[in-house]
């Protein structure tokens, strides 16, 4: 009988190369790997083709990004977002799900968000990383819309990772995404 060995993997719904700068920050800030190739807008790996990335990275926890560029229904991205969701080898500890302005984009309940002074709420936040008014809980985006069916045991919300005004600049350590995966791990109560 062959010993499965799960990796522990943070998902994250955006990968272009603002994107992709300051989840690299915010995942060497935390002691994460960053699996950079799966940045892209869109997502150009497949599930499977993440999966051989994941087993690769030599310690956990891996950080993978998956974008759909605002392509409306199932796109790429989203596709290998629910393949790693099944994976036998894959654990999710969690998602951080990025607000997006697409237009008649899906949402997700969060567990808690990042805003962009930093604060975590238990609202929903914007593309901003301003706290929602209306429909407080839900997180709308692109890529999250998929999220929902997927029963992901924490779902932290943040706004346009990277960016939120210059407040989460990559060269500034991406201080919001830094938080957030943070929060993720806390959550989770890994502790590597």
């Amino acid at each position: 009988m062959r010993l499965i060995i799960r990796r522990s993997v943070i998902l994250v719904t955006d990968g272009d190369l603002v994107a992709k700068k300051a989840v690299e920050k915010a995942a060497h800030n935390i002691g994460a790997r960053c699996i950079s190739v799966s940045a892209g807008n869109p997502t150009r790996l497949s599930g499977e083709q993440l999966v051989a990335q994941i087993k690769k990275a030599p310690h956990d926890p891996v950080v993978v990004m998956l974008d759909d560029k605002g392509y409306l229904g199932q796109g790429k991205g989203e596709r290998a977002l629910a393949y790693l969701a099944g994976h036998p080898e894959i654990s999710v500890m969690g998602v951080l799900a990025v607000a997006s302005n697409t237009e008649y984009a899906g949402g997700v309940d969060v567990d808690c968000s990042v805003t962009s002074s930093g604060v975590i709420s238990k609202a929903a936040v914007d593309k901003s990383g301003r706290e929602k008014i209306f429909s407080p809980d839900l997180l709308t985006g692109d890529t999250v819309e998929s999220l929902s069916g997927l029963n992901f045991p924490i779902v932290v919300g943040i706004g346009d990772i990277g960016k939120m005004d210059g407040a989460d600049d990559p060269d500034r350590g991406a201080p919001l995404t830094t938080r957030a995966l943070q929060e993720i791990l806390n959550r989770s109560g890994y502790h590597g």
